[in-house]
């Protein structure tokens, strides 16, 4: 199944063993020969030393490169951090105020997620109209309904995706665009549904959304430091090189962690529920996170957007809990209903 040639594209792309990915790129043409004679090579032994001058002006040039490097890597994490501030006030608003305003919020939030996962994957032509739909439905009966209701939402997106594949001239390739189009549905549009259904439970529905969010948050926060400080042994080479065994770990004890403190306050959650709870959070967290670094690994993109400014796109922040919130609910009717 050939896809059209993205246009513009010059990265190159890795050989893959199973054969040529639909979403290849080109790849880069062969720098042109330059001409005219190439400087000579000296000969062993008879390289010309530097002189003092230059050495001392190399070690000057590195500290005031050093010194570029420090001030970009602060302006770096004063520009996140001020990026990050108007988005947690948005996620408190609306968790704390919950009902009509957390669902239309759960809507826009969905669509634009998956709007990020639409171009990337632009040449597999998914029903992007038929995702939309099929995600306000599913929210909408997670309002007003329950899982069963969201079920029959999902389900009835299938028959609207076959009618858009129909007007279709040609059926070329359409498996990829129902493939894609159903991933969005259930990757993106499930999770944020049974966010709505986390937040409207009738009993420390916001408390348990926040605690899953908290705990989403320390089990990546930790480990990223933990893989910084102590990674050896890499998790998942193929996938993400920089995740490393220790970080996983780590980031695991930070994520029960961060779980149990943010459960503190609340005397219906015992000590054990909020570790069982936080535990199960925590291992699926850094699921979430290499799902997402497998398909971005696949289609050679580094960032999905950039929406959050030098955060990337609200997929690569939202990647974890895509998978959190989901269990957070279904732990919730176990552990504290």
């Amino acid at each position: 199944m050939d896809f059209p040639p993205r246009p513009g594209s010059s990265r190159p792309r890795r050989e893959s063993p199973q054969g040529e990915s639909p979403f290849s790129f080109p790849p880069e043409p062969e720098p042109e020969a330059e001409t005219g004679e190439s400087a000579p090579v000296p000969a062993p032994g008879t390289e010309a030393e530097p002189e003092p001058a230059a050495r001392s002006g190399g070690r000057r040039f590195r500290r005031r490169a050093a010194n570029k490097s420090g001030g970009g890597r602060r302006s770096e994490t004063i520009a996140r951090v001020l990026w990050a501030i108007p988005w947690i006030v948005f996620a408190v608003f609306i968790v704390a105020v919950g009902g009509p305003v957390f669902a239309v919020a759960a809507v826009g939030l969905a669509w634009a997620v998956q709007i990020e996962l639409f171009r990337m994957t632009a040449r597999s032509r998914p029903f992007e109209a038929a995702a939309f739909a099929g995600t306000a439905g599913m929210v909408a009966a997670a309002y007003f309904g329950s899982s069963f209701q969201i079920l029959l939402a999902l389900v009835a997106t299938v028959p609207v995706m076959l009618v858009f594949a129909l007007a279709r001239p040609s059926l070329k390739n359409v498996t990829w665009s129902l493939a894609m189009t159903m991933l969005a549905l259930v990757w993106i549009g499930l999770p944020f549904a049974h966010a709505v259904l986390l937040r409207e439970l009738p009993l420390h529905g916001g408390a348990l959304l926040v605690d899953v969010l908290v705990a989403t948050f320390f089990t990546d926060t930790f480990a990223y430091l933990g893989g910084r400080l102590f990674g050896q042994r890499s998790l998942a080479p193929q996938v993400s090189p920089n995740k490393t065994i220790e970080g996983l770990l780590i980031g695991i004890v930070g994520g029960v962690l961060g779980f149990w403190l943010a459960g503190l306050y609340q005397d219906w959650l015992s000590g054990p529920q909020a570790l069982l709870f936080g535990f199960c959070i925590a291992i699926l967290a850094p699921l979430g996170d290499l799902f997402e670094s497998a398909i971005k690994r696949d289609l050679d993109v580094k960032d999905t957007g950039r929406m959050l400014g030098p955060h990337g796109g609200l997929l690569d922040r939202l990647d974890a809990v895509l998978f959190t919130i989901v269990a957070g609910y279904y732990l919730a009717l176990a552990i504290v209903y």
